[in-house]
């Protein structure tokens, strides 16, 4: 096997468009191979057809051989070739659960720039995914993927983009993939890595026995990382004495319970396979390959040279979500302080246990099942759980102080914000934002894992509200859209599983108005019902009165006026039976409309005239006006446009009276609208004369008379 390639800058996150500092380093002859297999004929050309597909390279080895690394390497170096940049996706976690397709192709969708409806299926999305990549050139990295099912769906219709996928073995099912099978490190290579950590004097007075070293890691690239941080983190020690340390290791197979996937968390909610509306998709394990001898001995080696409570946040650092860590991450795990945390953090990265990415640590993913199976095996679950449970409700903190950060001083959440100990407060809503921003993942993450757990549901329902109402106060409802909806989804779940009917309306609620805004009326008609149902059962008389008009805006939506009017009619008494006076007002006039569509025009004014009514013993004198406009418009419908034009001046009144002057320059617009209709062209003039004068800004002005115009 000839020199392997070895980054040893760590992973730069995600996805990537562009070069970043890193000390990469041989595997040249792979390299130039892989290159050569970009332009080398496949089977289309050989057919003496132009390829419809992109050329796929695998990059093929076991956790810890640099396969990212080399892959990484190969992809950045063809940025003057595909000029769109390099989109990168890992498709398997450090726990070993594959990434759901869906999440992988809205990450990419994302870094294009895409927007793509919340709610949206595997199916729709992958179909997203190529339309955008047909019309770019692109390297499209897809790391760690379990198998051909997980790259398939991504790949473009077009071949001027090049795939680039690291794996374990073969993407069997894909055609004409080119493979690159990695292997050890040359003896060679692996004493430049060493010397990378060590220095070249420790290197250069035993040489021998450095290449004995590489030897005894079997040239495995992540094996030489470790022991290369334990020896620059003792400028002491020799290579000799690392070498001896290590082969005196016991042979004992046993140090290590064998490494499996975690098991698939199981629900009430139903099976992985269940479509049922609302139920969160989960990731699946994906069959993990063993780790190699030589990195199971070179993690004991630096694992046993830990002191007992470093070597104990190490093992916790496998319920890291997402494998990402920070030090209120590792702290909350550990129960220790956030200085000690971020020490110890650090104190990892060094020794090569844990990467650095911007202000996270990852778990590389070589070594996330070897932190499993330690802490499975020396941890109590119980002890487990509770630092399950303490990082869980150390972010529901977190979260709380990042929404709270951006209501105004002197606000009951600020008040609250500041008897928070220091270390959990932000000091200004940019900076909560963009820790929202980075830890995003891990916070989905967090939640999928609390929701997952089915012991931790009060935690994992206030996580998930908390992450809600954070990502409404930094990003807005409508940009956080496709995360709310999978969040909701995780509502959901919750409430199936513990029979919460209030919970379960509400996320049915949720997840109905996000399928409605998206044009999936027929979708928020199915669950708007559902929510009636489960409002029924918690006797919850809002959410009961909220699915009944839902139902009928869904219908309104799909244009059948009769059941539309039939549930507005519904929700109507409903809110009466309650005394609720401005939902009633509000009823009136959507009633009105339908009726107005359905050309019922008599029946349509008899609403609009209550809902009039209803504004004004609100003292509503805005709202008021506008229905009274809204009645206008049904008379002259009716053919009764003397009517029309006393409603419409008795509009203009009422919202003179209260001093709306946007509102009054709209009504005295389309007052004029009405007059040339009526055949008096002279008044009209007058009227939006008085509009102009109304409004001091010109802009203003056009805005209202095109409004009108459209009206």
């Amino acid at each position: 096997m000839t020199d392997q390639a070895v980054d040893v800058s760590g992973r730069t996150g995600v996805r990537e468009t562009g070069r970043t500092d890193s000390q990469f380093f041989g595997r040249q002859r792979e390299l130039k191979s892989l290159r050569a297999d970009i332009e080398r004929a496949g089977l289309d050309t050989m057919a003496g057809r132009k390829g419809k597909r992109p050329r796929v390279l695998l990059v093929a080895g076991r956790p810890g051989s640099g396969r990212t690394s080399l892959a990484d390497e190969l992809a950045q170096g063809l940025t003057d070739d595909y000029p769109d940049g390099v989109l990168r996706a890992r498709l398997t976690l450090p726990g070993g659960e594959r990434v759901p397709t869906v999440d992988t192709a809205r990450e990419l969708l994302g870094a294009l720039a895409v927007v793509a409806p919340p709610g949206e299926g595997e199916d729709e999305l992958t179909e997203r995914v190529r339309e955008a990549l047909s019309v770019r050139r692109v390297v499209l990295l897809l790391d760690d993927a379990a198998d051909a099912e997980q790259v398939e769906p991504l790949l473009p219709d077009a071949a001027d983009c090049l795939v680039v996928a690291t794996a374990t073995g073969p993407l069997t099912g894909i055609p004409d993939v080119r493979p690159c099978t990695l292997g050890g490190l040359d003896t060679a290579a692996g004493v430049e890595l060493l010397g990378r950590f060590t220095g070249n004097v420790r290197i250069t007075v035993d040489p021998r026995t450095a290449e004995s070293l590489v030897e005894e890691c079997g040239g495995q690239p992540s094996a030489l990382v470790l022991v290369g941080g334990w020896l620059a983190a003792r400028p002491k020690d020799s290579v000799a004495d690392a070498a001896k340390k290590l082969r005196e290791l016991p042979g004992d197979d046993t140090w290590l319970p064998r490494v499996a996937p975690p098991a698939p968390p199981q629900s009430d909610a139903g099976s992985e396979d269940s479509e049922e509306p609302g139920e969160a998709r989960r990731a699946v394990p994906a069959e993990q390959p063993a780790a190699p001898r030589q990195l199971v001995r070179a993690f004991r080696f630096v694992y046993e040279s830990l002191p007992a409570p470093a070597a104990r946040i190490l093992r916790l650092l496998a319920l890291a979500p997402a494998g990402l860590a920070d030090a209120h991450i590792a702290s909350a795990l550990a129960g220790c302080s956030v200085s000690a945390a971020q020490s110890t953090l650090d104190d990892f990265a060094a020794l090569g246990l844990l990467r650095r990415l911007g202000p996270l640590y990852e778990v590389p993913g070589a070594l996330a099942p070897l932190l499993r199976a330690l802490m499975e095996d020396r941890d109590r679950p119980a002890e487990v759980q509770l630092a399950r449970a303490r990082m869980l409700e150390r972010t529901v903190r977190q979260l709380q102080s990042c929404r709270a950060v951006t209501d105004p001083d002197g606000s009951p959440a600020r008040k609250r914000l500041a008897g928070l100990p220091k270390s959990l407060r932000f000091p200004s809503a940019p900076a909560a934002a963009e820790w929202l921003r980075v830890r995003q993942p891990a916070l989905i993450a967090s939640a999928r894992i609390a929701v997952e757990d089915g012991d931790l549901d009060t935690l994992a329902r206030r996580l998930v509200a908390a992450l809600v109402r954070a990502l409404i106060a930094h990003r807005g409802a409508a940009d956080a859209a496709a995360e709310l909806y999978g969040l909701h989804q995780l509502v959901l779940s919750v409430a199936e599983r513990r029979d919460l009917p209030r919970e379960k309306a509400a996320a049915l609620l949720n997840l109905a108005d996000l399928d409605a805004r998206t044009g999936r009326t027929e979708e928020a008609l199915a669950r708007y019902r559902a929510a009636l149902e489960a409002g029924r059962a918690a006797n919850d008389p809002f959410a009961i009165s909220r699915a009944m008009e839902s139902v009928g805006g869904a219908y309104q939506e799909l244009g059948d006026w009769q059941r539309a009017s039939d549930w507005y009619g519904r929700a109507l008494a409903q809110r009466q039976s309650r005394g609720e006076s401005a939902d009633e007002a509000r009823l009136y006039g959507r009633l009105g409309t339908v009726l107005t569509y359905a050309g019922n025009y008599g029946e349509a004014l008899r609403n609009w005239r209550a809902a009039a009514a209803g504004h004004r013993r609100l003292g509503d004198l805005p709202g008021q006006a506008r229905v009274l406009s809204e009645a206008a418009r049904v008379q002259e419908y009716a053919g009764r446009p003397e009517e029309s034009l006393r409603t419409c001046r008795e509009a203009v009144e009422w919202a003179r009276q209260a001093k709306d002057v946007r509102l009054q320059a709209a009504l005295e617009i389309r007052l004029a609208d009405t007059l040339d209709r009526l055949g008096d062209p002279a008044a009209a003039q007058l009227h939006r004369g008085s509009a102009e004068r109304l409004l001091v800004d010109p802009a203003s002005a056009y805005e209202i008379r095109s409004q009108s115009a459209k009206d």
